[in-house]
C-alpha cells in the first residue's frame, strides 16, 4: 500500500509502534526540514513571513510578491485616482475660491463652495440661483479672475428694471430674502432679457460688478451651479 505524501513542509505523524519505518522522528520521504526565507508551513493560514521577499497565499500556495511589482501596482492605483479627480473636477464637480465680496453676506472673502458642472444638462437655470461662470468680455474689472460668481435675477423673455430701490420682474417688485434688511438696488434701465442670456447680480449691491456693467450673459457662459459652501467648516451649507 503507498503512503501519502506528505504536503511541503509539512512532517507526517509518528508511525504507530511496530511499524516498518526505521524509527520515530528520522528522515522521511518527501520531507525536508524548512530553511531560512522559506514561506509559512499553512497557506490557509493567510500568514505573511519577510525575510527579504515577501510571501503571500493564494488559491494555488504560496506565491512570492517581487518588491518591483508591488511598485508598479501602487503606480496604476495613483495614476488612476488622478485620472478620475481630474474627470470629476472637468466635467462634473468644482471647487471655487470667494476672492471678492461682491456676493456678501451669503458668501464672503475666502469661502469655498462646490459647483455642479451637470446641473444644467438636467433642469433649465432658475431664478435665484447662484451661478458661476466665464468672465464676459465687457467686463474690464480684475481681469486676472477668470470665472465669476453672481445670482442669477432674471431670465430670458423676462422684463426687468429698478425702481424705488427695488428690482421689478415683468411689473412685481422682486422678494429677495437673501439681501440684509434696507438693500436699495439701483442702475437697472427696463429692458426685456433675450433669449438664451441671464441676468446677474451681486447680493452686496452696492459693490458689485455684474449685469449692470456687462449685461445679460449667454447660457454658454455658465459653468454650473454654486449649490454646497464647504470652507470654512464652521459654515458648511447648501446655497
Amino acid at each position: 500500500m503507498t503512503e501519502p505524501t506528505p504536503a511541503p513542509h509539512q512532517r507526517p505523524a509518528d508511525p504507530a509502534p511496530g511499524s516498518s519505518a526505521e524509527g520515530a522522528g528520522s528522515s522521511w520521504p518527501g520531507w525536508t526540514e524548512p530553511e531560512p526565507g522559506d514561506p509559512p508551513t499553512d497557506p490557509a493560514a493567510g500568514a505573511v513571513r519577510k525575510t527579504g521577499t515577501e510571501w503571500t497565499a493564494g488559491s494555488q500556495g504560496w506565491r512570492r510578491t517581487h518588491p518591483l511589482r508591488s511598485a508598479l501596482e501602487w503606480v496604476v492605483i495613483v495614476a488612476a485616482a488622478l485620472v478620475a479627480a481630474l474627470v470629476i473636477k472637468a466635467f462634473v464637480i468644482q471647487a471655487f475660491y470667494i476672492p471678492s465680496g461682491s456676493m456678501e453676506p451669503t458668501l464672503k472673502v475666502g469661502d469655498r463652495v462646490l459647483v455642479n458642472k451637470l446641473a444644467y444638462h438636467a433642469h433649465p437655470i432658475h431664478r435665484g440661483d447662484i451661478v458661476v461662470f466665464t468672465r464676459p468680455k465687457l467686463e474690464s474689472g480684475a481681469p486676472t479672475i477668470k470665472d465669476l460668481i453672481k445670482r442669477v435675477i432674471a431670465t430670458p423673455g423676462d422684463t426687468i428694471e429698478s425702481s424705488g430701490g427695488h428690482l421689478l420682474i415683468n411689473g412685481r417688485v422682486l422678494v429677495e430674502p437673501y439681501l440684509p434688511p434696507g438693500t436699495i438696488t439701483s442702475g437697472v434701465d427696463r429692458q426685456v432679457i433675450p433669449s438664451g442670456e441671464y441676468w446677474v447680480m451681486g447680493d452686496n449691491r452696492s459693490n458689485s460688478r455684474d449685469s449692470r456693467f456687462f449685461q445679460a450673459i449667454p447660457k454658454s457662459l455658465v459653468v454650473g451651479r454654486a449649490f454646497v459652501r464647504v470652507w470654512p467648516l464652521s459654515s458648511l451649507d447648501f446655497l
